[in-house]
């Protein structure tokens, strides 16, 4: 009951939508909750992010399944790529948080997770405190997809925790609709205001 339910699965050109707006070709997006400071999803966000906790992984994906089986677009993705960590980071953490919040929406929705395509081939310091241009020139040549075969002519819903400008989806969605016959959707669990 606490939880800023955001409703974007549910329309075209919401909030996340209109952050790609020229720049990417997305099919469908949505974040399932609204991040604002002190709240609920950024005590459950950094208990995933900073804390070790997993559970609250795949209990964001679930919210996010769950919201995804709302919409009638669902069905058209055909796999789904959390967007990954570069391998310092994924060893500093443990996991990658957007491969737990993926495995929660695959629960649901009952598409097959891949989360070995899409690579992030540079270590970047946290995004956090950068404004969208500083993030965009920090994160364009950090992805590559390897296999990249298995992604041809497939519908690709691309996961992550959190979008703040979507730079870093941005990156890595456009070496995803550089492939063959590929469409591109995201969700996140959460996104900024």
């Amino acid at each position: 009951m606490q939880l800023p339910v955001t409703g974007y699965f549910g329309y075209e050109d919401n909030p996340v939508q209109q952050r790609f707006a020229g720049r990417l070709s997305v099919q469908h997006t949505g974040s399932t909750f609204h991040f604002t400071t002190k709240s609920v999803i950024q005590n459950i966000v950094f208990a995933l992010k900073y804390r070790g906790n997993k559970e609250a992984g795949i209990f964001l994906g679930k919210q996010t399944g769950t919201a995804l089986l709302q919409t009638a677009w669902y069905k058209e993705i055909d796999v789904i790529v959390p967007l990954p960590l570069n391998k310092r980071r994924l060893q500093q953490r443990g996991y990658n948080q957007a491969a737990l919040i993926a495995n929660g929406i695959a629960d649901v929705i009952r598409k097959p997770v891949m989360d070995n395509v899409a690579m992030r081939k540079v270590y970047t310091e946290t995004q956090t405190h950068k404004d969208r241009i500083s993030r965009w020139q920090s994160m364009q040549y950090v992805f590559t997809i390897h296999n990249a075969e298995a992604l041809h002519n497939k519908h690709v819903l691309l996961v992550d925790d959190i979008i703040t400008t979507g730079a870093t989806l941005e990156a890595c969605g456009q070496h995803i609709t550089a492939l063959p016959g590929t469409k591109l959707s995201i969700a996140t669990a959460a996104c900024t205001v």
